[in-house]
This record gives structure tokens, C-alpha cells and sequence, in this order.
């Protein structure tokens, strides 16, 4: 499998050919700077936008919207990837159409805040790894 370089504005990560550049959701969402895609069960947005909060308040606010839209939360926890700090979070979303399980990423560096979100409704250890390794691959410029 083939790496690719993705850049918009002072974000960049690699991906694995794998995955599949969409078309970003800027209309619903303009804070979106990438949608990839792997296969019909896997979507991974990236969006960023100026913030005043903190790593700490932040991951409350992303633990309370899961709670309140019915979802179950496995892990939530700070680590450091990329060589930043960093909230991880998993967990778990029903609905009456679709379960899928959600991976969120989130850094906040100089003001701004970085958000991976991974919805994904394949139960494969493979595709998590590869979403691990492409946050990994983040740099800011």
C-alpha cells in the first residue's frame, strides 16, 4: 500500500491509498478541511476552527454531546500522538438505523482546535490502526 500527503492550510497527514479523498462537507460544517472515506462504512472528518477552550473543558463538552445523542462512552481519556497532547475518545452511538462506533482525536495548539472523527461501522482492528497512524502523522505548520 501506497502512502499520500494531505495539505490544507497548515495541516498535513498521511494516509494510506486505502482511503479515499471525498469532496469536504463545507456547506453542512465550513469548519470541515477533509473528509476520507474507506470503503461505505468508514467516514473520518477533519475540521479546525479558532477556540478559547482548553483540552480539559473540551473533553467534558464532547463527553456530554455522546451522552446526550444516546451514545455509550468506552474510553476518554489524554495521551500524546504526534507528539502533542491530545483527547482520545471512543464510543459507541445507536441509533434506530445504523450502530457505529466513534473515534475522535482532538488537539489544540496555538488557539486553534483539530478534530479527527472517525465514524465507522466495520469492526475491524486494521482500520482503527490505520486511522492511528494517520493521526499520528499530523503536523502543524
Amino acid at each position: 500500500m501506497e502512502t499520500k500527503l494531505f495539505q490544507s492550510g497548515n495541516v498535513s497527514f498521511e494516509y494510506i491509498d486505502t482511503w479515499e479523498v471525498e469532496k469536504a462537507d463545507t456547506f453542512s460544517n465550513p469548519d470541515c478541511i477533509a473528509t476520507l472515506s474507506k470503503g461505505e462504512l468508514n467516514l473520518l472528518n477533519v475540521v479546525a476552527f479558532p477556540t478559547e477552550t482548553n483540552l480539559d473543558s473540551y473533553k467534558e463538552f464532547m463527553e456530554k454531546c455522546i451522552v446526550d445523542d444516546g451514545g455509550v462512552i468506552l474510553e476518554s481519556d489524554f495521551i500524546q500522538i504526534a507528539s502533542m497532547d491530545a483527547i482520545r475518545l471512543y464510543g459507541n452511538i445507536k441509533t434506530p438505523e445504523i450502530t457505529f462506533d466513534i473515534h475522535t482525536f482532538v488537539f489544540i495548539e496555538k488557539g486553534n482546535i483539530y478534530i479527527f472523527e472517525l465514524r465507522t461501522a466495520e469492526y475491524s482492528s486494521v482500520t482503527i490502526k490505520e486511522y492511528y497512524n494517520l493521526v499520528s502523522s499530523l503536523k502543524l505548520e
